[in-house]
């Protein structure tokens, strides 16, 4: 449905990055706020995906006025250089003549189906039980619902607890979910050590079993040895050669100049360092081969679960496929040398981590490789603070191209 809304004509901002970030967006929030029958009494921009000349999707908090009372919402909002996508059709289209804006209230994510129905206890309660996950039928007030993670227009992952059970339900979009789901299976049949499928349903939920133990992400700080590295490489000996024939997923070094360039329009001081990366990464991994190992395709710390200085789980395996094994190992390399927040005593031990990690590492892949392309990661997760509006984004970015130039500089 479109609804004509002020908005600027797209003149340089042809993938709305300006306005969805600027002081306009509140105007388009006002204007579907007031349609949807409330008064919008303040917001702040909470989360941003941009992928710059193309498109950019941002979420606002906002505090809105309704008949009811006050409360507070999350709002959504893309842009695309090339007009609205088809499932935009399932959002409201604000249009001047020149601009088209997709507007949503969450939970109702255009691309996401399932996530109106998984957002809220009382249809959680309906689901759990027509599919019998615990055994019987159960009320909204016997469950703990929480969101995990929320990517707008991509995917969403919530915790629901009921009946002393714990199952993670991830929300997919459409043309995804089969593959995922067959993924997870392929593992299982394999007896990799990944959670369960427990249930499906027609708008793409995917219920999921807990795994054992706990995420690597949260005992590398507590006391004891987390884990070897050599533990690490034989968990992704676990996975099938049945990996190889899926879809082979690009590692993150070959978009490293997109990543950039996503960096750039953010930090535009520091475009300069990050072009001078990129050229000495993509010079230096020419003429690699692609590689035909089972890989994850995402292998990090917050992936990996532990126990007792064993590895016991691995997850979020949709991006399994071909490739090779330095990429994998990359994966975590980089994700270790950027971790944030951390005080002295953390950063210290994450030092002495690396320090015995990496040296194992380095007799499984090529060590030149291993840095190049852990820099080349590392640039990908230099996106983050900015996308998560964290307070201190921008030296949170610094701090992680930081960490891609010491990669870059070990090899140089």
């Amino acid at each position: 449905m479109k609804r004509p809304a002020w908005l600027g004509g797209p003149g340089k901002d042809a993938d709305g990055a300006v306005l969805l970030t600027g002081p306009e967006a509140g105007e388009l929030l006002t204007a579907a706020v007031e349609h949807s029958g409330g008064i919008l009494l303040d917001w702040q921009l909470d989360h941003v995906d941009a992928n710059p000349g193309q498109s950019t999707t941002a979420t606002y908090q906002a505090r809105v006025q309704w008949q009811t009372g006050e409360r507070q919402e999350l709002f959504g909002m893309s842009a695309r250089a090339d007009g609205p996508a088809m499932t935009d059709s399932r959002a409201d289209i604000y249009v001047d003549g020149s601009r088209e804006v997709a507007i949503w209230r969450y939970p109702d994510d255009p691309d996401l189906p399932g996530l109106s129905r998984a957002a809220y206890p009382e249809h959680m309660a309906a689901i759990i039980s027509d599919l019998g996950l615990v055994g019987g039928p159960v009320s909204a007030p016997e469950i703990n619902l929480r969101m995990i993670g929320y990517r707008p227009r991509r995917r969403a992952v919530l915790c629901v607890e009921v009946a002393q059970r714990r199952f993670y339900v991830k929300v997919l979009r459409d043309g995804i979910f089969q593959a995922t789901l067959a993924r997870h299976e392929l593992l299982t049949r394999a007896g990799v050590p990944s959670p369960r499928v427990a249930g499906i349903t027609d708008d793409n939920l995917l219920f999921l079993t807990e795994l054992p133990g706990r995420p690597l992400s949260k005992a590398l700080f507590e006391p004891g040895n987390p884990c070897t590295a050599e533990s690490l490489v034989g968990l992704l000996d676990q996975l099938p050669a049945q990996v190889c024939d899926l879809p082979r997923r690009s590692p993150w070094s070959e978009s490293v100049d997109h990543y950039c360039r996503m960096v750039s329009a953010a930090m535009p001081d520091q475009q300069a360092r990050l072009e001078r990366m990129a050229r000495t990464i993509s010079q230096g991994l020419s003429g690699a081969p692609q590689g035909n190992e089972p890989t994850h395709g995402d292998f990090h710390e917050g992936q990996i679960h532990v126990w007792n200085g064993q590895v016991c789980g691995i997850l979020d395996v949709d991006t399994i496929g071909p490739g090779r094994r330095v990429d994998d190992l990359a994966c975590l390399v980089a994700h270790l040398s950027t971790v944030q927040h951390m005080n002295s005593l953390q950063a210290n031990r994450m030092r002495q981590i690396l320090a015995a990690w990496v040296p194992v590492f380095d007799t499984r892949v090529d060590p030149v490789e291993l840095r190049l392309r852990s820099a080349a990661v590392a640039i990908s997760l230099a996106t983050g603070p900015y996308r998560s509006q964290e307070t201190n984004w921008a030296a949170e970015t610094t701090s992680i191209i930081d960490a891609a130039e010491a990669l870059v500089n070990q090899v140089s």
